[in-house]
C-alpha cells in the first residue's frame, strides 16, 4: 500500500482510521425510482440551492445575465431549469434550454428531471446530442443539450428565437463549444435584450464572467433603463453547497506507477474504511478498462468480493449508465473508475472516499507544427479541490491524492488553460464563418485564442476549398462541409465521394472515425485481438478495414455474440449505425447522392485523399524502423501499433490524426498512390512545391 499522511499532523506510520466518529448511512437509497413522489418533493427542497428559488427568479427577471457560484451538488442542474418552468418562462410556445459541456451529464441530467417533473423523457422534458435527439418540436419546454449542439441550432435560426431563457451550465470547464456560445450569446443579447442567461460555474471566475457580460453600452439611465428591460449588468449569486468535511491525504513519496498506485489504495480503503462507495479519477479508457480488470481479478478473492467495480467514461452504453447510478445493494461497495467527467459534470451519491490521480488527458495543439496532443498532462489545483469536494456529499468523506503534497502546493498550477487555446480551431471557424460572422479575429471571445491558430484554422479551411479568397465560405462547398456536423476534413471527404461514386462507402467511414474506437480494449488478450483484426484487415489501410467489419456486422444480422467473437466493441457498432444513419439524411439534404462503388476501394481511398491530402507522408528511403516524413512541414511520424498498416509501411499515406507518445504515431491510416495529390488538391501541392513526386 502506498504511504500516506494527513497534512499538519506528524507523518503516520500506518494509516488508520481517524474519523473514529458515529457514522450515518441514509437509510433509504437516494435513487428515485419506486420511491414515492412525495418523497421526491421532499428531496428537491433538502436540496441547497432550494432556498436561494425566489432570489434566483428574482435576479432573472431583473437581469439580462445571471451568474450561479455553486457547489457541484448543490442541485443547480436539476433544479434551475424547473424553478423558471414553474415561473412562466415555458409559457406560449417558449422552451427553456440547459447546455452541458459532456454528452453523457446532458442524457443523465435530462432522465433525472423528468423523472422528478413524473413525465416521460422526450416530451415535456427532452434532450439533443450531437446524432441523438430525443425531443419534441411541439411538446418539450426545458431541453437538455450539450454546448455544441446549440451552437447547431443557430444555424438555422440565428438568434435561438425559441428560446426565452439559456442556463449555460459547468462554464468553469472552459470547453471549447462554451466559450464560443457565450460570445456569440453576448452578441444575441444586443439583438434580442428579452432573452435571458444565466450561467452557472463551480468555481469563482463569477467576477471575470460578470465582466464579459456587463460590458455592454447603457442607452438610458438607470431608471430608465429599467422601462425598457432588464438590466444589463451581470448579477452573481452565490449558492453554498451542503459539503461535508473531506479530510485529504498525500503521498509521502511519489508513486513510480499510479495505475498500480490506484488499486493498491482502493483495495486498502475496503480493507480498513467502514462501508461507502468509492470514486477513482483516472485519465481515459484504457487506463480505465485496465484498473477495472485488476480490480475484478482481486475481487475474486474472497476478501475483495464486497467490491462492484463500474467503469465510467464518455461513450459509455446507456445500460452501464444506469448501474452508476443506481444505488448500492447492501454490504456491497461501489467503485466508480471515471474520467474527469465525474468531476464536475455528474453527481454519484454515495460517493465517501476519492483517489485522485492527480493526471486527466488534455488536448494541446501546436499551430506551428499542426499536431495537436491528446497529453496526459497534471490537473489543476482548482481541479483537484473539485474532486476532492466529491467525497463529501452525504457524510464526511477522504481523498487520497496519489501525489505529495509539496507537489500540489508548488508545481500545479492554480487554474487550468481555457481549451480554446489549446486546440485545433477548424471546426470552430467554419462554425463562426457559417453564422455570419466573417472577422473572427475581431470576435469578442471570452478568452482569446492564439492568432497563429486562428490563422492555421483559415489555411486549412482555404485549402479544402470551403473559404475563398476573401475568407468568405464558399457556395456551395464551404456551407455543406459547415452544415456536416464532423470535423471538416471529414465533410470534404464525403463531398468528394459524391462525385466518385462511393458515398455509401465513404459514410460507412465517417461513421466509424466519428467513434472512439470500434475494437474491444483486450489487456491480457492482445493476441486473439491481433488475430481478430488480420480477419479484417485490408491491405489498403483502416478505413477499407472499417468497411470490412461494418460488411460483417450487418451480415451477422448485427449480433452482440458475433461482436464479442471478434474483438468487437457491440455498442460501438450500434452508435455507428445510428450516426450512418444521421449522415445519409444530411447527405441527401445536401444534394448528394447516395451510391456505393461496388467494390471499386480505388474510389474510396481517393475520396479519403481528398478530406485528407494535407495529412499525406511518404516513407523515408532506406528507413529499417518505419519512419515517415510529412509532406508539408517534414515531421518525422510512424504508423501507430494500432493500425492495421502496423509494420506493413507502404510508401505513401495519409492518416486522419497523430498522436504524440514517445514519437509522433499516425493513427487510421490509408495507402495511396502519390499522383493523387496533385490530381485532388493540385492548389494545396503547387502551392507547397511544385512536385510532391521529387524526393
Amino acid at each position: 500500500m502506498s504511504k500516506f499522511w494527513k497534512p499538519g499532523t506528524e507523518r503516520p506510520r500506518l494509516l488508520d482510521d481517524e474519523e473514529g466518529g458515529v457514522l450515518f448511512y441514509s437509510a433509504s437509497p437516494i435513487s428515485s425510482s419506486g420511491y414515492g413522489y412525495a418523497n421526491m418533493e421532499k428531496q428537491r427542497q433538502r436540496l441547497p440551492v432550494y432556498k436561494y428559488r425566489t432570489a434566483i427568479l428574482y435576479l432573472v427577471e431583473t437581469h439580462a445575465t445571471t451568474i450561479v457560484v455553486g457547489e457541484t451538488g448543490s442541485g443547480k442542474t436539476t433544479q434551475i431549469p424547473q424553478f423558471l418552468k414553474e415561473a412562466g418562462w415555458a409559457e406560449g410556445g417558449r422552451v427553456i434550454a440547459c447546455t452541458q459541456p459532456r454528452r453523457l451529464a446532458v442524457q443523465s441530467v435530462a432522465s433525472r428531471v423528468a423523472e422528478e417533473m413524473e413525465v416521460k423523457l422526450g416530451e415535456e422534458v427532452g434532450y439533443t446530442i450531437r446524432f441523438e435527439d430525443i425531443s419534441h418540436t411541439d411538446l418539450t419546454r426545458i431541453k437538455f443539450l450539450t454546448d455544441g449542439v446549440l451552437l447547431r441550432e443557430m444555424m438555422d435560426d440565428p438568434l435561438l428565437s425559441k428560446y426565452s431563457v439559456i442556463m449555460v451550465d459547468e462554464a468553469h470547464e472552459r470547453s471549447l463549444s462554451t466559450d464560443i456560445l457565450l460570445g456569440l450569446l453576448k452578441k444575441i443579447q444586443r439583438r434580442r435584450p428579452e432573452l435571458r442567461l444565466v450561467i452557472s460555474s463551480a468555481t469563482i471566475e463569477a467576477k471575470s464572467m460578470a465582466a464579459y457580460f456587463s460590458t455592454r453600452k447603457r442607452r438610458h439611465g438607470p431608471a430608465e433603463n429599467m422601462k425598457h428591460g432588464p438590466s444589463t449588468e451581470a448579477a452573481i449569486l452565490s449558492v453554498e453547497g451542503r459539503g461535508f468535511n473531506v479530510e485529504v491525504f498525500y503521498l509521502e513519496d511519489p508513486a513510480p506507477d499510479y495505475l498500480q498506485a490506484t488499486v493498491s489504495t482502493v483495495l486498502s480503503i475496503h480493507d480498513r474504511e467502514p462501508m461507502g462507495d468509492i470514486l477513482v479519477f483516472l485519465t481515459g479508457q484504457d487506463d480505465i478498462d485496465a484498473a477495472v480488470q485488476l480490480l475484478l481479478e482481486e475481487a475474486h478473492n474472497s476478501r475483495y468480493q464486497g467490491l462492484i467495480v463500474l467503469p465510467l467514461y464518455s461513450g459509455l452504453p446507456r445500460a452501464d449508465q444506469d448501474l452508476i447510478f443506481s444505488p448500492t445493494p447492501r454490504g456491497k461497495r461501489k467503485v466508480v473508475i471515471s474520467t474527469n467527467i465525474a468531476e464536475t459534470s455528474l453527481t454519484l451519491e454515495g460517493i465517501v472516499y476519492v483517489v485522485d490521480t492527480g493526471f486527466s488527458k488534455q488536448r494541446f495543439y501546436n499551430p506551428i507544427s499542426d499536431i495537436e496532443n491528446l497529453v496526459v498532462a497534471p490537473i489543476s489545483r482548482a481541479s483537484a479541490r473539485q474532486r476532492a469536494g466529491r467525497a463529501g456529499r452525504i457524510r464526511p468523506g477522504k481523498c487520497y491524492r496519489l501525489y505529495t503534497e509539496e507537489y500540489f502546493l508548488n508545481e500545479m498550477s492554480a487554474e487550468g488553460v481555457p481549451e480554446i487555446q489549446r486546440s485545433n480551431l477548424v471546426s470552430s471557424v467554419i462554425q463562426l464563418k457559417a453564422l455570419g460572422i466573417d472577422n473572427i479575429l475581431g470576435f469578442d471571445w471570452p478568452a482569446s485564442p492564439s492568432p497563429e491558430a486562428l490563422i492555421r484554422a483559415l489555411e486549412v479551411l482555404y485549402s479544402l476549398g470551403a473559404i475563398d479568397d476573401d475568407a468568405k465560405l464558399t457556395s456551395p462547398a464551404g456551407f455543406q462541409i459547415a452544415e456536416i456536423p464532423l470535423d471538416p476534413m471529414i465533410s470534404k471527404m464525403i463531398l468528394a465521394s459524391n462525385g466518385l461514386g462511393c458515398s455509401e462507402e465513404v459514410i460507412t467511414i465517417a461513421a466509424v472515425l466519428s467513434i472512439q474506437s470500434i475494437w474491444v480494449s483486450a489487456r491480457g488478450s492482445e493476441k486473439e485481438l491481433d488475430e481478430a483484426k488480420l480477419r479484417f484487415a485490408a491491405a489498403e489501410g483502416d478505413h477499407v478495414t472499417f468497411l470490412n467489419v461494418y460488411k460483417g456486422f450487418v451480415q451477422s444480422s448485427k449480433s452482440a455474440k458475433w461482436c464479442h467473437k471478434n474483438f468487437i466493441n457491440y455498442h460501438a457498432m450500434r452508435k455507428a449505425l445510428e450516426v450512418r444513419e444521421q449522415l445519409r439524411r444530411i447527405a441527401q439534404r445536401l444534394g448528394i447522392g447516395l451510391k456505393s462503388c461496388e467494390g471499386d476501394i480505388q474510389a474510396v481511398r481517393k475520396s479519403v485523399t481528398a478530406g485528407f491530402f494535407a495529412n499525406a507522408c511518404h516513407l523515408e528511403p532506406y528507413s529499417h524502423n518505419g519512419m515517415y516524413k510529412t509532406i508539408g512541414t517534414s515531421q518525422e511520424v510512424y504508423i501507430h501499433p494500432s493500425s492495421v498498416l502496423f509494420r506493413v509501411n507502404p510508401k505513401w499515406v495519409v492518416y486522419n490524426s497523430l498522436v504524440s507518445t514517445d514519437r509522433q504515431y499516425m493513427r487510421n491510416v490509408i495507402s495511396i498512390d502519390p499522383s493523387w495529390l496533385t490530381e485532388v488538391a493540385p492548389h494545396f501541392y503547387q502551392h507547397k512545391q511544385p512536385n510532391p513526386m521529387v524526393h
